[in-house]
């Protein structure tokens, strides 16, 4: 499953990040590593960013980024 697909009040980890080696290393400074468990707070109203916990702060990335990260619930 991808990130993009949780729903709001959902869980998961972090199995796998893909995409360009550039933005695969910001998810990766921003805490979003393999095994890290983040829930699903919010969507825009059109979908696009997400707001996600990780690592006990508040994190907003876009769909696309998100669409590039594996997790298992």
């Amino acid at each position: 499953m991808k990130l993009n697909e949780l729903k709001q009040g959902q869980s998961a980890k972090i199995v796998n990040i893909s995409g360009a080696a550039a933005t695969k290393r910001r998810l990766m400074e921003l805490g979003l590593t393999r095994n890290a468990v983040i829930i699903m707070k919010k969507t825009a109203p059109l979908g696009d960013p997400l707001e996600l916990h990780v690592r006990g702060y508040e994190l907003t990335i876009r769909k696309k980024d998100a669409a590039g990260i594996d997790v298992e619930i």
